[in-house]
């Protein structure tokens, strides 16, 4: 017979290693929150007045873009694709006028390049008023 009282130890469990870790958590979510900031783009947008502007009179402007990365501006085929043939072409067609609507209409396997190339150019020009073209899709069921 044991007559020896058995001492009981209550289990305990060591938080410590667990502080350490939740503590490096905070840590590193403080200091890359920081990051994220920095990385932000600000866009000051414009203001407009309640009166509409009236419209320019006159055709727009069309620029296209084929597949192949090739600009048309109003249905004439440019000699090659670069920005400054673009340019020269779109000077020609509106001459002065920098509030003629433009419309840029691109083939939806052109190149992403070739398309942000039309619209750098036309932005660079000072055309205020750019569309872009796009069609309706058509639903499953309908021919």
């Amino acid at each position: 017979m044991n007559l020896k009282p058995r001492r009981h130890e209550e289990p305990e469990i060591n938080v410590v290693s667990l502080i350490d870790v939740v503590l490096l958590l905070v840590v590193f979510f403080i200091l890359s929150s920081k990051f994220t900031d920095e990385g932000r783009l600000r866009v000051h947008l414009p203001q407009a007045s309640a009166i509409p502007s009236e419209k320019p009179s006159g055709e727009p402007l069309v620029v296209s873009v084929t597949q192949q990365g090739g600009y048309l501006v109003n249905q004439r085929e440019l000699i090659n694709s670069s920005p400054e043939t673009l340019r020269a072409a779109l000077l020609k067609e509106a001459g002065g006028n920098r509030a003629v609507r433009v419309t840029l209409r691109a083939d939806a396997r052109a190149t992403h390049q070739a398309v942000i190339t039309a619209m750098d150019v036309l932005g660079r020009l000072g055309f205020a008023e750019v569309n872009i073209a796009t069609v309706k899709e058509e639903p499953a069921g309908k021919p």
